[in-house]
């Protein structure tokens, strides 16, 4: 098992991954640095592993497949990912890793959006995006993530090995972060200055196609992890759509005894029934997500005495 290991998954970052692996190195001198190449058709491969990289692969594409790869295959006390583009400094690293290795930290967060990003980014769209992102996360889930979207993260050995990867591409953070929170892991924040991409470097991230799968994951796993709440809400919306249409049913009958539109209230009728079902069907999932939560943790203590063994 590493003490350290630097996880830095990579596509056609050939500019940039030199600086990257040499910049690790320097910051965590223990740490065995690992480079996940993705199908890069550029020279990235062969200049990581001249800066001293391991180097391993993922043909499957989308950097959540990376992620799940390089978290079943790498054992370590403390795992540091880094995007390969250049854009996180790698000097913060070391006190993302004391928060793991001595504060008992299960997931530190590099937070961008707390000092340079605002300034540096020049995709208004995606400054736009991560406020949203992470307003919507805190509020639903009560926590207080200063940067759900980064890319600079560490983990400890029992996060790693419980987080069961869904996505396949750049919603993977987001799963992430509501994982830790969800199950009541401690998760702390660092702030960390961000540069923007050298020239020449581009983003494989696209504003809006992956913007809007990131808001589809956030609601679904709202429904997942909060079933009570999320189908209570679809069942109060349903309720007063019913009610909508009903009060002009109703003011009818009362002005003349006859009911003029008995289509409208046979579907009035229907929807109520729809609410609830669905409040109910939260019931029913909520006591199942509280059974999973406590499978979660047997999980967890099991994990331990695996990481405790291996030490």
């Amino acid at each position: 098992m590493d003490k350290i290991a630097v996880l830095i998954p990579c596509y056609n970052e050939e500019k940039t991954i030199e600086k990257v692996v040499k910049d690790a190195k320097a910051a965590l001198p223990e740490a065995v640095v690992y480079v996940y190449d993705n199908n890069s058709k550029d020279r990235t491969v062969e200049i990581a592993r001249a800066a001293g990289a391991v180097i391993c692969h993922e043909y499957m594409q989308g950097k959540g497949n990376v992620i799940r790869r390089m978290f079943r295959e790498i054992d370590a006390q403390c795992y540091i990912m880094v995007d390969g583009d250049d854009t996180y400094p790698m000097e913060y690293a070391a006190e993302m890793v004391d928060k793991v290795l001595n504060k008992n930290a299960d997931m530190v967060v590099g937070d961008r959006l707390s000092t340079t990003y605002f300034t540096e980014n020049k995709r208004p769209f995606h400054n736009f995006g991560n406020s949203i992102v992470r307003g919507s996360i805190n509020t639903l889930f009560k926590s207080e993530i200063k940067d759900i979207m980064t890319g600079y993260r560490a983990f400890s050995y029992q996060f790693v090995k419980t987080f069961p990867v869904m996505s396949k591409g750049f919603e993977i953070e987001t799963e992430m972060t509501i994982h830790a929170v969800n199950n009541n892991m401690q998760v702390e924040n660092v702030l960390v200055d961000y540069r923007d991409r050298p020239e020449g470097s581009e983003s494989k991230l696209n504003t809006y196609s992956d913007g809007m799968k990131v808001l589809l994951t956030i609601v679904r796993l709202f429904r997942e992890y909060k079933p009570l709440p999320f189908f209570s809400l679809v069942s109060l919306v349903l309720v007063i759509l019913a009610t909508v249409f009903f009060i002009p049913v109703l003011s009818e009958y009362m002005a003349t005894g006859l009911v003029l539109k008995f289509p409208t209230l046979i579907v009035c009728g229907f929807v109520v029934l729809a609410a609830i079902q669905s409040f109910f069907s939260g019931l029913i999932l909520n006591n199942i997500v509280q059974r999973d939560r406590k499978n979660f943790e047997m999980d967890l203590n099991r994990v331990y005495s695996e990481y405790m063994s291996k030490m």
